[in-house]
């Protein structure tokens, strides 16, 4: 049977399944359990992306050194820059094993060449790490006879290289940080010793458990090498008025209640991140502008989108001034006319941003 779903049904699902309605969670790790993962992004002209969504799901209760201990304990884990719990490794293992596998895109087939031509250096690697582990990639040896080559910002540099394809491979693991270098250790020091789950059956859970976190998602999408906007077969097939093409929901989420509530988001937040969907379920115009030329912003280098209820209404444009002690906010973009109520919402959420900033709050310019 196909479900047919409203637009208001379809952004309600997707806005309880990201845990963004009322009442608010209260624990770190079933936060993250529930969405399965963070994205780590370290631009901090707010706050890093995974401390914000974290934020804009358990408020100014949250404290950024819960994440930090979690993942320099272990009980978190980052893999290939998105931080899961430990636990959900067992659903990569198998795939990590086998890596590059038989269905090996062209890059990834380029890759394998490349950490095969290298042997030498990855045997060099990992000794380095079993002997004085958790290390930096400067303290890593460069003994590659076949240097990294690309057009972009990796060409010549070899460790750093070889350490993200030794992830693939499941050699090595993120370890923490030491000031802004991260630590790289064997992954059987940090993966937890559970029995990997076989490849097809861990892809299958990853699918259900990724539309549990979305709500609604498409069967199939564009290739996301690390962490797919897709869900397979995963829950049942779904129409949506209005847009084009077959969804997949998850029914148990169907009848739930819903109390929506304001929300600053990160960009990077899997609310939104899925540009399409978001244009297809929110009708929502949006686009992280820090790498554009300052005269073609629309909505500011860093705009937070803002969530009220199941619409995303308006971005923020804010910098956190750890310097001066404030938070400056330069803009609010209204989408539309807000009503007084929606106003009064979104200004409690930047009142507890600067407070869980510990920022003094100063307001700039308001604009539509």
């Amino acid at each position: 049977m196909v479900l047919h779903l409203s637009r208001t049904d379809a952004r309600r699902l997707a806005v309880r399944a990201q845990l963004l309605t009322s009442p608010r969670p209260d624990d770190v790790h079933a936060v993250v359990s529930h969405l399965t993962m963070l994205q780590v992004d370290h631009t901090t002209a707010v706050a890093p992306s995974a401390d914000l969504v974290l934020w804009s799901r358990l408020g100014s209760r949250y404290d950024p050194a819960e994440l930090a201990d979690a993942v320099d304990g272990q009980a978190l884990v980052d893999v290939q820059g998105m931080i899961r719990p430990a636990e959900d490794l067992a659903l990569y293992r198998a795939e990590m094993a086998q890596w590059p596998g038989p269905d090996a895109k062209a890059w990834e087939q380029a890759q394998h060449r490349w950490l095969l031509d290298n042997a030498g250096c990855r045997q060099d690697i990992l000794d380095a790490l079993r002997s004085d582990g958790p290390l930096t990639a400067r303290d890593l040896p460069d003994t590659c006879a076949r240097p990294w080559r690309s057009s972009g910002w990796n060409d010549d540099r070899n460790v750093p290289m070889m350490l993200d394809v030794m992830v693939r491979a499941g050699d090595v693991a993120a370890a923490g940080r030491r000031g802004r270098d991260r630590l790289w250790d064997l992954a059987e020091r940090i993966y937890p010793a559970d029995e990997p789950v076989p490849v097809e059956q861990a892809r299958r859970e990853r699918d259900e458990r990724r539309l549990r976190a979305l709500g609604v998602a498409r069967a199939r999408g564009p290739e996301c090498p690390v962490e797919p906007f897709d869900v397979g077969d995963a829950g049942e097939p779904a129409v949506v008025d209005g847009v084009r093409g077959e969804w997949r929901v998850d029914p148990r989420l169907l009848d739930a209640p819903f109390e929506g509530r304001a929300a600053l988001l990160s960009p990077f937040d899997r609310l939104v991140h899925d540009r399409k969907r978001m244009v297809e379920l929110f009708e929502f115009d949006y686009a992280l502008e820090m790498f554009k030329p300052v005269a073609a912003r629309r909505w500011g280098y860093y705009a937070l989108p803002v969530l009220h209820g199941d619409r995303l209404v308006g971005k923020l444009d804010a910098t956190a001034d750890h310097r001066d002690g404030v938070l400056r906010v330069h803009a609010v973009h209204e989408d539309f006319s807000w009503s007084p109520a929606v106003r009064s919402d979104v200004a409690d959420q930047i009142e507890d941003l600067a407070r869980w900033l510990e920022l003094d709050l100063r307001l700039g310019a308001r604009t539509r």
